[in-house]
């Protein structure tokens, strides 16, 4: 094995996805992609590894094109090595995004049309053409480093409604794919309890009902417009007329994030009316809190 004995804890965890022909390959091109610069195709890759490379090029090929190997259970195998050695305290910080990767070929799999969030502005939306990706990752904090890095575990293809309906399959939308992918670290780690974080497009109805429904283990923080309209759960059928759907009206998150600062301040301004009213008295009797010795009568007190 040409990659160092450092490494090999993470390939021995690894290799349940892989039959021993292809596991050697596939630690071959890891340690490759690891070394080249620019692009990393397998091409790039054998190219890097040289004499290092055994047996015909084909069969490197092989291990992304042909190879008998699951990716889901590749990627549940790394969230496991991650939880158990950088993780190994909850709650454990998801983030989940979509990512855009152009394939302009006229015969790639799964591509369609998709709007481009770098390029798009609030005038101008740029469309690209390829794959969209959504991605769900581990957080995790290194001791070089001071940011979170955000190390991807589980991903899924998105297809487009028109792919869909041509081959009559239902549509899942990016905010339910996360939710598939969710419910598969919710499966395989049932002892561990997990915050998803999100950005608005992940901030959805369905989304926060699947978190509701797993609240004892999953939270969600996404992001929500200051003044939506928030009501509470409906009440029970009573039995009579149309079922009501929407419960009470509750304060938009404007108001609610206002009457959090208000609380906090009243809070804030009545500790110190205390402390200045402790210090005051203790002064005009002589006294502190540990007690001691009245200098103005010379005796001693204590509190």
């Amino acid at each position: 094995m040409i990659l160092p004995a450092e490494a090999h804890p993470l390939l021995f965890a690894l290799c349940p996805a892989f039959t021993y022909p292809t596991f050697d390959r596939f630690a071959a091109l890891m340690a490759a992609a690891v070394l080249t610069p620019g692009r990393r195709t397998v091409a790039n890759l054998l190219r890097t590894l040289g004499p290092l490379a055994q047996g015909h090029p084909t069969t490197y090929q092989r291990v992304l094109s042909s190879a008998s190997w699951s990716g889901l259970l590749l990627g549940l195998l790394l969230a496991r090595f991650l939880l158990h050695h950088l993780l190994p305290a909850d709650p454990v910080v998801l983030v989940g995004d979509d990512t855009v990767d152009g394939h302009k070929g006229k015969h790639v799999h799964g591509k369609a049309r998709h709007r481009d969030p770098v390029r798009s502005t609030r005038s101008h939306t740029a469309w690209r053409y390829g794959h969209r990706w959504v991605v769900l990752a581990v957080l995790v904090r290194f001791p070089f480093a001071t940011r979170p890095w955000a190390l991807p575990v589980l991903v899924d293809l998105y297809r487009c409604e028109q792919d869909n309906r041509a081959r009559k399959r239902p549509h899942r939308t990016p905010a339910r794919l996360m939710c598939r992918l969710l419910r598969l670290l919710l499966l395989r780690f049932p002892r561990r309890r997990f915050v998803f974080v999100g950005d608005s497009g992940y901030g959805t109805h369905e989304v926060a009902r699947f978190c509701h429904r797993h609240r004892g283990r999953l939270t969600l923080v996404s992001k929500l417009h200051p003044d939506a309209n928030l009501c509470e759960p409906p009440p029970p059928y009573a039995g009579a007329g149309r079922p009501r759907v929407k419960g009470p009206a509750l304060p938009k998150p404007r108001q609610a994030a206002a009457a959090a600062r208000r609380r906090r301040a009243r809070s804030a301004g009545t500790a110190a009316a205390r402390a200045g009213w402790r210090s005051s008295r203790a002064a005009a009797t002589g006294t502190s809190r540990a007690g001691g010795w009245c200098p103005c009568s010379g005796c001693s007190s204590g509190t």
